[in-house]
């Protein structure tokens, strides 16, 4: 943690990077970095680990958080379920201190201005200190909400994220991977949502076969989010980094979009009109615009990267084209030979740590 960050509730991700993973998490550091780096991230804040510590502790639950956790038997599932619901019930009934409070309104207020909108539409993403680290991946374990638009929703959502660092697999996870619960602290991203015509993941490598020359490009229709749940059969293209060009191209029947709910906010899951569901959802210009920024990330980190996407269909191309979040590639950057990890392909693992829980409001 920098100095100066130790107190901070609140910081742009324009002032972190990754030595700001003890304050803000590896996502949210990660965010930065990128912005650093000359990547275009849709601008936000998060709220500091500082913040989520400050809350169960001066609230008084720590201890008994922790003590509910101690009495819990890690190999019995109905044990660890009920020690969740209980810290779940307990952070719900604690109010968010005022101080606490009162940096995230007014930095909402300074991301709504800077869009230049009353009530930015955000989303809200835990980041956990132990997350998306190179050895690692705690990609899921907490939760994440979309679409989210005003002060009060944007405290309850952050809310909501720190009591996600205690659902019974982010629990299990921790005891799996040895990791002390107490360990383990949680910072939020708070994101301008882009208003994504397309989005998807892509890798800095072949996940089929983990050949490092190759772009690996899934997009679908919408927000990214059917395509790392996987409640659809994305469109997908395979680039050579060197010369750009495109070595496959497979178009897939993409049914199902996510989108913005103009009725109740939030976000909803809609059927894609019969003329576009076989459409490819990119043109070859934004593929190669995504390689581009694809191969600058993976030079700045210095490895193969997991990279989520979005189009937003509001601007004008290429300052249309963002990168949500990033994060090390886990299964072949830890592998040194063969296609296989038990039964399941590397495809497979990869497709596995991207899926997250998402909330619907």
């Amino acid at each position: 943690m920098r100095q100066g960050e130790q107190m901070e509730h609140v910081l742009d991700f324009r002032n972190v990077d990754k030595g700001s993973i003890a304050s803000v998490g590896g996502k949210n550091a990660s965010l930065g970095e990128m912005i650093k780096a000359g990547i275009r991230v849709p601008p936000g804040f998060a709220v500091t680990t500082q913040s989520y510590l400050s809350y169960i502790t001066e609230s008084g639950i720590k201890d008994n958080i922790f003590a509910i956790l101690a009495e819990m038997n890690p190999e019995e599932v109905d044990s660890v379920n009920a020690a969740s619901e209980k810290i779940q019930e307990l952070m719900k009934q604690v109010e968010i201190p005022q101080d606490i409070k009162g940096a995230i309104e007014q930095a909402y207020d300074r991301l709504c201005r800077e869009c230049e909108t009353k009530a930015a539409p955000v989303a809200v993403r835990s980041s956990a200190t132990a997350e998306d680290l190179p050895t690692a991946s705690f990609a899921g374990q907490q939760d994440t909400y979309l679409w989210i638009e005003g002060k009060d929703n944007v405290l309850e959502k952050v809310r909501d994220c720190w009591a996600s660092l205690f659902t019974p697999r982010a629990i299990s996870y921790r005891v799996k991977n040895n990791f002390p619960h107490e360990k383990v602290l949680i910072s939020v991203g708070v994101q301008r949502m882009a208003n994504s015509k397309a989005a998807g993941v892509m890798f800095t490598l072949n996940p089929t076969d983990g050949d490092r020359s190759k772009v690996v490009i899934e997009g679908s229709w919408g927000l990214g989010e059917t395509v790392v749940s996987g409640t659809v059969t994305p469109d997908k293209f395979v680039i050579d980094k060197v010369i750009m060009e495109i070595s496959e191209r497979t178009i897939s029947r993409k049914h199902i979009q996510c989108i913005y709910n103009p009725d109740g906010g939030g976000t909803i899951d809609t059927d894609v009109s019969e003329d576009m569901q076989n459409q490819c959802c990119l043109e070859d210009r934004e593929i190669k615009e995504l390689v581009r920024m694809a191969k600058k990330i993976e030079a700045h980190y210095g490895r193969p990267m997991d990279i989520e996407w979005a189009i937003d269909k509001d601007i004008p191309f290429p300052d249309n084209i963002f990168i949500v979040q990033a994060r090390p590639e886990t299964v072949w950057s830890q592998k040194s030979s063969g296609p296989k990890i038990g039964k399941k392909s590397g495809y497979q693992l990869l497709m596995e740590q991207a899926m997250k829980r998402i909330k619907i409001p």
